[in-house]
């Protein structure tokens, strides 16, 4: 039997997902096996939670007001105590997982310690938590419409203002939200 792998896809909540953890929310898939999946909402940002703080927290001084100021992002309800930095270029960081080549989530704290002294990826995005999935949950919930999947795309994550990437990321797969209804009948 073979089982579809979500992996580097985006996952664009439906209009009725009641989730508050996900409604409105794009997560992008970064692993996707036989154990579950997980993956990291990349358009909610924390409303006071600057990187600024988290890097002040490490001890590590940010080179510049603006990595300072770079909002941290909410990745999901899982360990929300815990940083992920989705990033580009390469794999040379302690705990890194490929999403697919030239696109990377790591957890480990060198990585900081790099964007720190201006010396990270060119582009990242910094999350607090991820969101999981046990065996069988995603693809139980994709079978109830939960979700839609589109291809992910690096400028949506890296470049986009983030009140632009839900419709950006629908229109990856060819939908446009506003034609979407919230609720589905039954015949």
């Amino acid at each position: 039997m073979t089982t579809a792998n979500f992996q580097n896809q985006f996952l664009i909540a439906m209009p009725s997902m009641q989730d508050p953890n996900f409604a409105g929310g794009v997560t992008l898939i970064c692993e996707h096996n036989d154990d579950g999946a997980l993956g990291i909402v990349v358009n909610r940002q924390a409303d006071s939670i600057t990187l600024g703080e988290v890097l002040g927290q490490l001890d590590l001084p940010p080179f510049s007001d603006n990595v300072a100021n770079q909002p941290a992002f909410w990745g999901g309800p899982v360990a929300r105590e815990r940083g992920f930095v989705l990033h580009d270029g390469d794999d040379g960081w302690e705990s890194c997982l490929a999403v697919q080549p030239g696109l990377y989530v790591t957890s480990s704290r060198d990585i900081l310690e790099a964007i720190s002294q201006g010396k990270g990826p060119e582009n990242w995005l910094f999350a607090l938590g991820y969101a999981g999935w046990e065996k069988g949950q995603l693809e139980k919930e994709l079978g109830e419409n939960a979700w839609l999947t589109a291809p992910c795309n690096q400028e949506i994550i890296f470049s986009m203002p983030v009140e632009h990437r839900l419709r950006a990321a629908a229109s990856e797969a060819g939908i446009d939200l506003s034609r979407l209804v919230s609720q589905s009948g039954h015949a």
